[in-house]
C-alpha cells in the first residue's frame, strides 16, 4: 500500500472515477438501504465501498492496465422487492457485479434473481457479492455459482461466540433476542444447538424474536431480559434495532455481558457510550484497535479525513474490492464472470486487517480469523461515531470453522 501522504492524496482525488467515461470503468452495483430506519447503517457501508475502491484500486493503478472501480448505489429500502426492482436497473445498466450486505431475506431473494437471470441470459450474466448478509442457508442448502459471501455465516460466528461463552462459569442462564426474518432464526437456532452441546447446563430463559426495523420501544423487551434472571444475552441485532435494544436493556438494569453480532459504528457506539463499556462484547472479521500494522492503521487515518465522522466498521468491504480486483486480473477480463468466479474459489488473499482469507470453491464462503472484541474506551485508536469508544480484541478463533460440514451441492456453469 501506499504511504500516508499518497493515501491522503488519493482521498483528495477520491471523486475522480465519477466522470471517467463507462469505458473506462468496471461498474459495482451497491443495492442496501440509503433511506428509512437503516440508513445510515447502508450509507456508512456505501462510504467504505467508495473509499476502497479508490484506495485499494484506483488509486493504485486500476486493474486490466488502468480500469477504474466505480460503485453505483442503488437504494432499496431493506426491501426485497424494491431490491429485485434495483437489481433490473443495475443489469439494464450493464453492471456485471453486485454488492449487497444487509438483511438476509434480501440476499435470499437477490441469489434467487441472479440466478435465474444468469440461467436465462448466458452473455449477460452478474455476480452476487454478499459482503454481510450471513444467512448460513445462502451457502448451504441455496447455494449458487454466481454466489460469494465475503462475511463469515451465522453458524460461523455462533461456533466462536459460543466457544468463549462456555469457558466462563458464571453464566448459567442466557436469553437470545432477535429479528424476526432468516437470519435472526438462525442466529437463535445456532445459539440453541451449539450451547446444548457445549454446555448443557446453560438454561434458555428466553428465545424471543420482534419485528425487523418497526420496533420504536424496547422497554417491555427489556422488562422480560431483566426479569428472566439471565446471566447474559445474545442478540444478532444490526442497525436500529441493535441501537434500541441494546439501550434499552442496560438502561432496565441488565448487568451481564450481552454478545452480539453487530453492535458497532453506524451511530451504535456512540449511542450506547459509557454504559455498554466492558459489558457489549462482538464476533467479527477484521482488527481495528490495536492495529495490526502501518499499513492499516494509514487506511483507517486516511478515511478519517475523508468521513470524519464514519468508521471503519466492515474491514469487509476493504477484501471485496481486493479480491474482486485480484479475481479480474487473473481472469484477463471483467466481461466474463464465469472466468472471474473461477478465479474467485479457491482464493487466498491477505487481508491489510491482518487476516489470511480463503475463498472455499465447495460453497463460496470465505473462511477467515474470528475475533471476540469488547466496547471500551481503554486501548482505542481508532473510536467509532466520534465516542471515544471503540472494539478492542480480547481473543481470536484462527480461520474459524474451515472444516465446517457444508450441504452446499453446487451446479457450475
Amino acid at each position: 500500500m501506499k504511504s500516508v501522504k499518497k493515501l491522503m492524496l488519493g482521498v483528495a482525488v477520491a471523486g475522480l472515477t465519477a466522470t471517467a467515461s463507462f469505458a473506462d470503468t468496471i461498474k459495482i452495483a451497491f443495492i442496501d438501504p440509503l433511506s428509512g430506519p437503516f440508513a445510515s447503517t447502508g450509507t456508512n457501508g456505501l462510504h467504505q465501498y467508495q473509499f476502497a475502491a479508490d484506495a485499494v484500486v484506483n488509486e493504485n493503478g486500476g486493474v486490466l492496465g488502468g480500469m477504474n472501480f466505480e460503485i453505483v448505489p442503488f437504494d432499496n429500502k431493506i426491501s426485497p422487492k424494491e431490491s429485485l426492482i434495483q437489481l433490473q436497473v443495475a443489469i439494464d445498466q450493464g453492471i456485471r457485479f453486485i454488492a449487497q450486505g444487509n438483511s438476509s431475506g434480501v440476499a435470499n431473494a437477490l441469489t434467487d434473481a441472479i440466478a435465474k437471470h444468469n440461467s436465462r441470459n448466458p452473455d449477460d450474466r452478474v455476480l452476487f457479492l454478499n459482503y454481510a448478509a450471513v444467512d448460513p442457508a445462502l451457502t448451504n442448502d441455496k447455494c449458487n455459482f454466481w454466489h460469494f459471501r465475503f462475511d463469515a455465516n451465522a453458524d460461523i460466528k455462533m461456533d466462536a461466540l459460543t466457544d468463549v461463552i462456555a469457558q466462563n462459569d458464571g453464566i448459567k442462564k442466557i436469553y437470545v433476542i432477535g429479528q424476526d426474518y432468516s437470519f435472526g432464526k438462525a442466529v437463535a437456532a445456532a445459539a440453541v444447538g451449539m450451547l446444548g452441546a457445549k454446555r448443557p447446563d446453560i438454561e434458555i430463559v428466553g428465545n424471543e424474536l420482534h419485528p425487523i426495523g418497526k420496533v420504536k420501544d424496547f422497554t417491555p423487551y427489556a422488562r422480560k431480559i431483566v426479569a428472566s434472571g439471565a446471566d447474559a444475552m445474545i442478540t444478532g441485532n444490526w442497525g436500529s434495532d441493535m441501537v434500541g435494544l441494546g439501550k434499552a436493556v442496560i438502561e432496565n438494569g441488565f448487568e451481564g455481558p450481552i454478545y452480539t453480532y453487530y453492535a458497532a459504528g453506524s451511530g451504535i457506539t456512540a449511542a450506547i457510550g459509557e454504559s455498554g463499556k466492558g459489558r457489549i462484547r462482538l464476533i467479527a472479521e477484521g482488527q481495528i484497535n490495536p492495529p495490526v500494522s502501518d499499513e492499516a492503521s494509514a487506511m483507517y487515518k486516511a478515511y478519517k479525513a475523508k468521513h470524519p465522522d464514519g468508521n471503519i466498521d466492515q474491514p469487509r468491504i476493504f477484501n471485496v474490492i481486493g479480491m474482486l480486483a485480484k479475481a479480474i486480473e487473473g481472469a484477463g477480463t471483467a466481461d466474463d464472470v464465469v472466468a472471474v468466479a473461477k478465479q474467485l474459489e479457491g482464493m487466498e488473499y491477505q487481508s491489510i486487517w491482518g487476516s489470511k482469507l480463503f475463498m472455499r470453491p465447495q460453497d463460496h464462503q470465505l473462511i477467515q480469523d474470528m475475533h471476540i472484541q469488547v466496547h471500551t474506551d481503554e486501548g482505542v485508536e481508532f473510536d467509532y461515531d466520534g465516542s471515544g469508544f471503540g472494539v478492542v480484541r480480547e481473543s481470536t478463533v484462527s480461520m474459524a470453522s474451515m472444516d465446517i460440514a457444508t450441504t452446499c451441492n453446487m451446479e457450475r456453469p
